[in-house]
């Protein structure tokens, strides 16, 4: 028997399962079980290697991805953690860098931390900024430290110092103490965590990292053991942040690097669909049942950044989260998916979200005991659905329970009719998702024009055509198994490790051997936790350089060659980044001098060269028949028509379908409206274009 891989998605309301074996694919979508997660993921792999007919033996490899741990910050639901930090910072995580996200608001609420102040421990200590030693640890107040974190009956540790991202030596040492008479606690140096400059992000992430360390840990563990109990063995990795796979063991260690871990999938996804398609400027549209998340691709590749926040406390507002100094591919992402609420606020407007009916009790039309209107019950109250087919016919919806709870929170209040709320309620969602769009470029410094919109997820086909009209994009691709995507995107992503390391320099008086000396030990971290997971495979390898113009606030990534420096190529990195400097700001500052404040190591296997497939020009399109008709309200005119509907599976390559037309799939549907036309392409994939037919 040919060996398989599989992959999984846990997302708010479903889990997304898919296997490969020899080229062949198999997916599935069971709802998600939040009281033990690892329920919902062995159901859904029972039931995905029954249809494929796999024994679990055959298993070659699985790939996880979860928001369990973004979830558990969110909800405060992680470990009672405390955090030992330099005597006289200890408030370093509460007092931030005293920015405000809103400066005109006087009665800014600003997000708690995740360790209360009287569990924030200080001990005496002290390095300067080169890591020499001004103060040598007092370890008898380390040890009087023991007591109290057994009375306060801690479950896990942080420890951050001042300036041990230059010299761990006290962070360790107090390791070594704790450990010796608290064996059974996790502990977490910020110097192995986030080993970057600026202690409040550093501070932060490792507390984050503390407080979801042990109900990780313990879920990763069971999730093993239950697929080892079914005679899988093969390794369990997981999904990164920041685009990459690593093993479980890393993933204990540090699952706040697994925060984005779907979300990552998904732009993996992606850019492997636009190499395909050969398509080096796309944006990435992905609408779960939770959230939707917007990613733009140039060149095949997701845009990244290093810095993050989770659990905002203002409305999509930045710096009112939580910061998070790890690798993540950059994109915004919103409370917008088919789970997600409508309700009438005090003004008499229409919202949605960013409140979800997640997986139970889920929208009112699961049946599950869900009250309030939700995107899908507003989708299904508009023909967008057909009741007994969702889901590929694995749940019935209740239209008339969808009908219910869109009059009596949306219609009642405003004086409609439940047809035209449900109405109102897709286009304020449809509206949230493109205005969340269009931030992103500007905030980015790109554009939409000429770009394809790429959707997948449960919800990205049904509204895809309708955002890309509200920002200006004029094509449309939904892939195969469009539905599972991210799950898919964690079968497409390399094995890879990022390592980050300050060390300030300015680059008029460039240290080449300090930077090779740096780069080289960075290397060797990375590949070794590479090289857990690799299995021999050949890896690349990439730097880049975070620098700034002196008395700036803020740093740029610049790429640097991956041969050993020399006081020579001073002159070529100051030319990147003047390079990158004008892509963002437009101009370079000639005669300022630079800081280079820290560097980046990434360490991945080689990805396999996808060939983009086309189409002959001799072959001619056809126009299959409808398999049914079906009324739909359309939401840009409130137009009810009948729009007819294609199986996905009985489409031929180069079929041609004219909106308004619906394709049906299990997972998903796709929406083309009136003025798209659409053409099945020799991957199988939908090509949704506006204007003429093509």
């Amino acid at each position: 028997m040919k060996p398989a891989r599989l992959a999984v998605d846990i997302g708010g309301t479903f889990t997304d399962i898919a296997l490969e074996q020899g080229g062949k694919r198999t997916t599935a979508k069971v709802l998600t079980t939040p009281a033990a997660p690892e329920r919902g993921v062995m159901e859904g792999f029972h039931a995905i290697l029954s249809t494929a007919g796999v024994a679990p033996a055959a298993i070659e490899l699985i790939v996880h991805g979860t928001t369990l741990a973004t979830n558990a910050v969110i909800e405060r639901k992680g470990a009672r953690t405390a955090l030992i930090a330099t005597e006289g910072f200890r408030d370093t995580i509460a007092m931030g860098n005293e920015s405000r996200y809103d400066q005109y608001d006087l009665n800014i609420v600003l997000p708690e931390p995740l360790v209360p102040r009287y569990l924030r421990l200080p001990v005496p200590e002290r390095l300067d900024n080169t890591g020499k030693i001004l103060r040598p640890l007092d370890e008898a107040a380390v040890h009087a430290l023991i007591p109290v974190l057994r009375r306060e009956n801690v479950e896990s540790i942080a420890v951050g110092l001042l300036h041990a991202f230059v010299n761990p030596v006290h962070e360790r040492r107090i390791r070594d103490i704790l450990n010796a008479a608290m064996p059974d606690i996790p502990i977490s140096l910020s110097s192995e965590v986030s080993p970057e400059m600026r202690e409040w992000e550093r501070f932060s992430t490792t507390v984050a990292n503390a407080y979801v360390q042990p109900m990780m840990a313990r879920y990763l563990r069971r999730l093993e053991a239950d697929l080892h109990a079914t005679g899988a063995t093969a390794p369990l990795f997981l999904m990164m942040s920041g685009g990459g796979l690593t093993t479980i063991e890393t993933a204990c260690r540090f699952p706040i690097r697994l925060v984005e871990s779907g979300p990552a999938g998904g732009a993996i996804f992606s850019a492997h669909i636009a190499r395909e398609c050969g398509l080096d400027r796309v944006l990435s549209f992905d609408m779960g049942g939770t959230t939707a998340k917007i990613c733009l691709i140039d060149d095949f590749m997701p845009q990244t950044a290093r810095t993050f926040e989770v659990a905002r406390v203002g409305r999509f507002r930045k710096g009112s989260g939580l910061p998070l100094r790890i690798p993540v591919i950059e994109m915004v992402e919103i409370g917008a998916g088919g789970g997600s609420i409508a309700h009438v606020d005090s003004m008499g407007r229409i919202g949605v979200g960013p409140e979800s009916a997640g997986a139970d009790p889920g929208p009112a039309c699961y049946g599950r005991g869900g009250t309030h209107p939700a995107v899908t019950d507003a989708n299904l109250l508009l023909g967008r659905y057909d009741p007994a087919r969702f889901a590929g016919g694995s749940m019935t919806l209740d239209t008339a329970a969808a009908h219910d709870a869109l009059l009596a929170d949306v219609a009642a209040p405003l004086g409609l009719t439940a047809d035209l709320a449900a109405l109102a309620v897709v286009e304020m969602v449809d509206e949230n998702m493109a205005n969340a769009a269009r931030v992103h470029a500007i905030e980015s410094g790109k554009t939409y024009a000429g770009r394809t919109l790429i959707a997948f997820g449960g919800g990205g086909p049904v509204h895809a055509c309708r955002v890309a009209e509200k920002t200006g994009i004029d094509r449309v691709l939904v892939p195969g198994s469009a539905g599972v995507g991210s799950a898919i995107g964690f079968l497409r992503a390399p094995v890879g490790y990022e390592v980050v390391r300050s060390l300030y320099q300015r680059l008029s008086a460039f240290d080449a051997t300090a930077v090779n000396s740096l780069l080289a030990g960075m290397a060797r971290e990375a590949e070794a936790a590479v090289a857990k997971g690799s299995f021999g495979a050949p890896v690349i390898q990439t730097r880049t350089a975070y620098m700034r113009y002196v008395g700036q606030g803020h740093e740029i990534p610049v790429p640097l060659p991956n041969t050993a420096l020399g006081a020579e190529d001073a002159g070529l990195i100051r030319a990147r980044y003047d390079t990158e400097y004008a892509r963002f700001f437009d101009r370079s500052v000639p005669g300022s001098d630079i800081e280079i404040m820290s560097y980046a190591v990434v360490i991945s296997t080689v990805s396999p060269i996808v060939e983009p497939s086309y189409r002959p020009d001799n072959l001619a399109v056809t126009d299959p028949p409808a398999a049914r008709t079906q009324r739909v309200r359309d939401t840009a005119t409130g137009a009810v028509s009948s729009w007819a509907i294609h199986d996905r599976a009985s489409l031929a390559p180069w079929s041609r379908i004219a909106g308004p037309a619906i394709v049906v799939e299990d997972e998903t549907s796709t929406l083309i409206g009136p003025g798209w036309s659409a053409v099945i392409n020799a991957l199988g994939y939908i090509e949704i274009t506006r204007g003429e037919r093509r």
